[in-house]
């Protein structure tokens, strides 16, 4: 394989030593982007120095501006800076796949247990869990995000915006809101600095072409698997903040306006995912599934996989245009301005999506004791996600 010498030294770097890596950190990181970023600097920084920290802290600003997974944009953007748009793209696959392919057979589950004649309600203790972990994740990206009178504004804002209207538009007019809010109360000058670009335009190009091309597609061809494409696609390309922002878009759409799935379902495979590790986008071959039953088992593979392609497509052709131009894009002021807004406003929204998802599971008193033990044991850090999730299955079919 081709060899690009490290961040710290001029050793070349083997591709399949790098890829390998890059599977350590796969099975390695559970509990979101946050989480995942430890296990980044642990692996790609500390130990193979393949990066500095400071280096690794820009990437994982440049990746809070775009749209998309972004601890998953993170690791292809090392992978970009170690070998190119290839290394990136065999990054992308081996970071992602493992965990896609699970939840691909795990969208086979109901109709599993159907067959087995194993009741669902075995399954009844994973929504609430799944609640807990949106808890948290509200908690600790709202304890970054508010630092002031206008953040906490905007984190209020997000929330009861989304709280009482439910359709997808209002996701991406709340983030961009957010943004422009940020810009207009920074009253700085020059925050637009002009700077020399030489973008790769055709990455930007294909982009467009499948986001206008699937929108089309689905108004000409009512086909399933067209439309779960066109829905997680844009679900790439419209959230930022990476997989626990996209929650609220992906149930209004998903369980409320197209009903493809119950409560009980998405919350089912938001909760398994929690225990796998990799990135958490990939409940995106889940849903997929699900969304895709009625058919055959080849139909539903088709839906997961559509899905799981759509969802990160969106954030692999974004960041294969920005990397390149990135040296001279964080000398623009008002886009690391605006991601203050945008981020406040993101914990808003992860905040009233946990609010919701516990009414749909019901205020009762089982499921407020589970999601007080998740919230509780992950906020001791003493406990790893799969073992909580183990526990959450094991005490509804044993309760």
């Amino acid at each position: 394989m081709k060899q690009r010498p490290a961040a710290n030294d001029k050793r070349p770097v083997r591709w399949r030593t790098f890829l390998k890596d890059v599977l350590i950190c796969s099975l390695g990181a559970y509990g979101g982007p946050e989480a995942h970023y430890g296990v980044f600097t642990d692996q790609m920084v500390i130990k193979k120095k393949y990066l500095t920290e400071e280096e690794l802290v820009e990437l994982i600003a440049l990746t809070g501006i775009l749209p998309g997974p972004s601890s998953t944009q993170t690791i292809v953007a090392i992978g970009h800076k170690i070998g190119g748009p290839r290394l990136a793209l065999l990054t992308m696959l081996v970071w992602a796949l493992p965990v896609l392919f699970l939840m691909t057979l795990l969208s086979f589950l109901s109709q599993l247990m159907a067959g087995l004649n194993l009741s669902q309600e075995g399954l009844r203790f994973i929504g609430p869990m799944a609640v807990g972990f949106i808890v948290v994740a509200a908690f600790r990206i709202g304890r970054k995000v508010v630092t002031g009178p206008m953040t906490i504004a905007l984190f209020l804002a997000g929330a009861v915006t989304t709280y009482f209207v439910r359709t997808p538009w209002i996701y991406p007019l709340v983030l961009v809101t957010g943004g422009i809010v940020s810009v207009l109360a920074a009253r700085e000058q020059k925050l637009w600095n002009q700077v020399r670009i030489h973008p790769p335009w055709r990455y930007l190009a294909v982009f467009a072409v499948f986001a206008v091309g699937s929108l089309v597609l689905t108004l000409v061809w009512d086909n399933r698997i067209v439309h779960v494409f066109e829905s997680f696609y844009r679900y790439g390309y419209l959230v930022i903040g990476g997989g626990q922002v996209v929650v609220p878009l992906m149930y209004s759409e998903l369980v409320e306006v197209n009903r493809y799935l119950t409560n009980q379902e998405f919350l089912t495979g938001f909760g398994l995912v929690q225990g796998l590790p990799g990135p958490m986008f990939s409940f995106s071959a889940y849903a997929g599934g699900m969304a895709a039953r009625g058919g055959s088992a080849l139909f539903q593979v088709a839906g997961a996989a559509a899905g799981g392609i759509a969802i990160f497509q969106p954030g692999l052709l974004l960041i294969f245009f920005v990397y390149p131009l990135w040296e001279s894009l964080k000398q623009i002021r008002g886009i690391k301005v605006s991601l203050k807004g945008i981020t406040a406003v993101a914990g808003g929204l992860i905040a009233v999506a946990a609010i919701i998802l516990m009414q749909k599971s019901g205020f009762t008193l089982e499921n407020i004791i589970v999601t007080l033990a998740t919230v509780l044991l992950l906020l001791t850090r003493k406990i790893p996600a799969p073992l909580i999730v183990a526990a959450a299955i094991a005490a509804g079919f044993v309760v």
